[in-house]
């Protein structure tokens, strides 16, 4: 790969191909989705000054140093402590122990004003789910944590303890998509008042009666709306975006894997309109916002049936990317 700076838009079809020479990736911690995508979608420059915002089990980080050169630098970010346990042994690696809503503050601290390609993988990964004492699944039982960060104060516990019955309806109506949210609210209101709901099978037991459909699923959306709301994972998302404008360097690109809906919206918003300021179409003069964005994904990528067989956590993955124009 040669160093020059590379003009070809995004190939979703590339498959493996993009991927050819990513070797020695260890994907037990958590396997990445939407790998070789990814890589194709950064356009990554040999010299670059890469973000992965998301570093979890460094899947997408090892791709990335793989094509980066001994001048590149990869800035690593994740609000996970077990994240750290995965850092390579490589100097071109800074790792920052904090949620990624951060970015600018803690680029700037390490003297990097602007960057190559911003990388955001969402949403909770394989090692955390399959932690049963960190309470993100309902596999377990296990006390409502869900933090990802355990540095912050308030657990899912604490939400269903101290949130209003509106609040609470408003909460599973908007991040889970519950179709009862007013009834379950209701309900948990009622019997947190009877005995603490401290654990996910007491959660289970206290709302067992208005369980609708399929109860995983069910459960699936609950846990999703209690998670975004304890991580404010919608409003990180949104700091995150609104910082990548002053960061990016001309034809830098950002790309980000949404699993659910409302991330989704939030991004495919962003990278349309380069910002979220409701005067984004015109101004009182009729001078139409310019947006500092080039979409490069018309339509969002989505998972290879290849990928769908060998991970099934693929399946609602959606990588968008932009480039800064």
């Amino acid at each position: 790969m040669k160093d020059q700076k590379q003009t070809k838009p995004i190939n979703t079809s590339l498959g493996d191909k993009a991927g050819q020479g990513l070797t020695d990736i260890r994907f037990d911690y958590h396997k990445p989705v939407l790998l070789n995508e990814c890589m194709d979608g950064l356009n990554i420059q040999p010299g670059g000054v890469y973000v992965d915002c998301t570093f979890g089990g460094g899947g997408h980080s090892s791709a990335i140093l793989q094509l980066l050169n001994e001048h590149g630098k990869l800035v690593a970010f994740d609000q996970d402590e077990d994240a750290r346990k995965n850092l390579p042994g490589d100097e071109r690696v800074i790792f920052v122990p904090q949620n990624f809503r951060h970015l600018q503050r803690f680029l700037r601290l390490h003297k990097i004003t602007k960057v190559n390609g911003i990388l955001a993988d969402l949403g909770v990964s394989s090692h955390q789910f399959d932690e049963a004492g960190r309470g993100f699944s309902t596999r377990f039982d296990a006390a409502l944590d869900m933090r990802m960060d355990q540095r912050q104060k308030n657990t899912a516990a604490d939400i269903l303890k101290n949130f209003s019955e509106l609040q609470l309806h408003k909460m599973f109506e908007q991040y889970g998509e519950v179709t009862n949210a007013k009834t379950l609210a209701k309900t948990i209101v009622a019997q947190r008042s009877l005995a603490p709901i401290r654990t996910i099978n007491e959660f289970k037991t206290a709302v067992h009666a208005v369980v609708k459909g399929n109860p995983q699923k069910y459960f699936a959306q609950v846990f999703q709306a209690l998670r975004i709301e304890v991580n404010d994972e919608l409003g990180a998302l949104k700091e995150l975006l609104e910082q990548t404008v002053n960061l990016l360097h001309p034809g830098g690109r950002v790309a980000i894997i949404t699993f659910h809906s409302l991330e989704d919206r939030i991004v495919k918003s962003f990278f349309r309109d380069g910002t979220f300021e409701n005067t984004a179409i015109d101004d009182v003069y009729g001078h139409r916002f310019d947006n500092p964005f080039k979409v490069i994904t018309k339509k969002p990528i989505t998972a290879t049936e290849l990928e769908l067989k060998e991970n099934a956590r693929s399946r609602s993955a959606k990588l968008r990317v932009a480039e800064m124009k």
